[in-house]
């Protein structure tokens, strides 16, 4: 069986987050976003017809991975109660200790244009109100979600001010807060 080949918008947008990534958002260009995806400048421009485009096609990219991971790991754990906070842990705590970077492409979109920023907004409100429901506690659902957005906000904005094992605590801490309950384990009293 082949491996699935990469659309030529798939190839301009992989392309212009890497870019963004290794020159900063500012110096993002659609010549150089052309090059590296192997295209034309006509060819990228048919695509996406201004760099405004491009760089609210790899915002809303962003977003529709994100959920993508998310909903998959939220149906590995069929839906339950907490599913959702859950998934949004395991999702971050993949891409924190993988080390991956928050994708640049964001940034510079933003820098372009404040108002990219919404669909990021629309979705984590969305993301927000479903933690809420499904959650035992929607109060803890949503310290879970600041913990989560505030530590992907420090290392976006490169501005890390908790070493590695300090965040890896917070995830984790959020880990166990959320842990399904075994059943068959006996409750130890709090504090013990």
């Amino acid at each position: 069986m082949r491996a699935a080949t990469l659309t030529t918008k798939d190839k301009i947008l992989q392309a212009a987050a890497e870019i963004a990534m290794e020159v900063g958002p500012v110096h993002l260009s659609l010549d150089a976003v052309a090059r590296r995806a192997g295209l034309s400048k006509g060819g990228l421009l048919y695509t996406f017809p201004t760099k405004a485009k491009l760089l609210e096609a790899l915002v809303e990219h962003h977003v529709a991975e994100f959920d993508e991971s998310l909903r998959m790991q939220e149906a590995r754990r069929n839906h339950k109660v907490n599913s959702v906070v859950q998934a949004c842990i395991e999702v971050y705590r993949a891409e924190f200790v993988l080390n991956e970077p928050e994708p640049s492409g964001i940034l510079a979109a933003i820098a372009n244009d404040p108002s990219f920023i919404d669909p990021i907004r629309r979705y984590n409100k969305q993301l927000l109100d479903r933690m809420k429901e499904n959650s035992e506690d929607p109060t803890m659902a949503l310290i879970a979600f600041l913990t989560i957005e505030g530590l992907r906000s420090l290392k976006l904005l490169d501005m890390d001010t908790l070493t590695h094992e300090d965040q890896i605590a917070a995830i984790d801490g959020l880990r166990q807060l959320f842990a399904p309950c075994d059943p068959d384990k006996p409750s130890q009293p709090a504090g013990g």
